[in-house]
């Protein structure tokens, strides 16, 4: 059953997995969201600042410097977070304009400007209002980016554009080529902009807010969270890497940390528990899989060759590395390890998730880098008793891995000794023997 299986997902899931994954649109999605990173942890810290004084006292000096420079301390986060929608349309434009060998500048520009037409409302005072330029206007910058660069691309191809003479500067050249989809582009925007206005009564960021709605606040039920962990865990399984899944995840994983921050500014109730620093903390503790119960189950085994892997596997899945254990044991497409990795993985790595819906732990209000185990869960929120939801992770999976690591290890020590006495048997090779039976002696 195991190898049909197998046979399914390397002819039907594998080629498409690798199509989606390749897909320039969805490819530039998952490098934009990735450039958010520095982001967020930007705006994280410095929205953790406020906070301060509560914990700290009002009297001491740190405290009186929060509260004296209040106003230039939020503008860091006002500035990273509150402008990530912009940011992502930029970026995402960047990488679609470098798979189609554009003009890099041009297609910010025309992104921004594009961006800018869907989501500018402005005030009563004449101002502009940048509440659609965060994690409202998320969605809407990257159809914006996606759409203008396909614009620009589209211009070219048709050779809508002005061409100079030759010996004009490269950049003057550029910018004058640009004319003409520049109009294309800004027409497009300014009627997509009017038809919402008209139709709808309100702007693409509170369109695509309402129709995205289901999709992204399914990201807030847990047994959502735990279907897509688990479907992560079982491509993985067969050697297909969970970034295909980032373009639809990493979106959502940006607006909810967002709001996060937001909320943790204002006062009020942390809504969402789905974020990358989240889901790297607690799904991708030591690994996908949960990997640390076979990285301990083979540090105590008494097979040299299983205790060695253990030894080199063991600091990579600390800082959550865990090829070395996924390849080494190996787990990857080892019909023993399907369980404890793909359903394990999931379960265990899913329910600190679970504590953070029901009020036991802290949601989180920073993405963290890579620091290791226990200390990236208890950074993602600050709550001590994340330390010991990790504690119990690695406890589970201990005690998942082990039954059948050792089902695995005598395999292994049937197999060697099976070799071993083949080896005793055979004390000749047998271009040995084909050389004595020439030799045609007696004995």
């Amino acid at each position: 059953m195991f190898a049909k299986f197998e046979a399914f997902m390397n002819k039907v899931f594998m080629p498409l997995a690798h199509k989606v994954d390749n897909q320039r649109h969805l490819s530039a999605i998952k490098a934009g969201m990735v450039a958010m990173t520095p982001f967020t942890i930007l705006g994280s810290i410095f929205a953790i600042l406020p906070a301060l004084p509560n914990m700290l006292g009002e009297s001491n000096p740190v405290s009186k410097f929060i509260l004296n420079n209040s106003a230039i301390l939020d503008l860091p986060v006002t500035l990273s977070i509150g402008l990530i929608g912009l940011y992502a349309c930029m970026c995402i434009a960047f990488n679609l304009g470098n798979h189609y060998k554009l003009y890099i500048p041009g297609c910010i520009t025309l992104a921004t400007f594009a961006f800018l037409f869907l989501v500018a409302d402005i005030t009563p005072e004449g101002a502009l209002d940048l509440g659609n330029l965060g994690a409202k206007g998320l969605f809407t910058g990257m159809i914006a980016g996606l759409l203008s660069v396909e614009l620009y691309n589209f211009c070219k191809v048709k050779n809508l554009t002005i061409k100079m003479p030759e010996g004009v500067p490269d950049f003057v050249s550029k910018s004058f080529e640009l004319i003409p989809t520049s109009i294309i582009v800004g027409g497009t925007f300014i009627v997509l902009r009017f038809l919402s206005l008209s139709v709808f009564g309100e702007l693409p960021p509170q369109i695509l807010t309402r129709f995205l709605a289901p999709l992204v606040g399914s990201m807030d039920n847990p047994w959502a969270v735990l279907g897509l962990n688990f479907a992560i865990c079982t491509i993985f399984f067969f050697g297909i890497h969970s970034s295909v899944f980032s373009p639809i995840t990493r979106p959502i994983m940006v607006t909810f940390i967002a709001e996060n921050i937001a909320a943790m500014q204002a006062g009020q109730p942390i809504p969402h528990f789905f974020t990358a620093g989240a889901s790297s903390a607690f799904f991708g503790f030591t690994g996908c899989g949960i990997s640390i119960g076979c990285v301990v189950a083979c540090l105590l085994s008494k097979n040299k060759r299983y205790k060695q892997i253990g030894k080199v596997s063991l600091f990579p899945a600390l800082f959550g590395i865990n090829e070395p254990i996924l390849f080494g044991a190996p787990i990857i497409l080892n019909p023993i390890m399907f369980i404890p990795h793909v359903f394990g993985g999931a379960i265990i790595g899913t329910l600190p998730m679970f504590f953070m819906h029901w009020g036991w732990l802290n949601k989180p209000v920073f993405d963290p880098p890579y620091v290791g185990v226990f200390l990236e869960g208890f950074l993602t929120n600050g709550d001590w008793r994340t330390i010991l939801a990790n504690g119990l992770q690695l406890v589970l999976a201990i005690a998942l891995y082990w039954p059948f690591f050792k089902i695995m290890e005598r395999q292994e020590e049937a197999a060697e000794a099976s070799k071993q006495a083949e080896e005793t048997k055979n004390i000749f090779s047998s271009e040995d023997e084909d050389l004595l039976g020439d030799l045609d002696l007696d004995f």
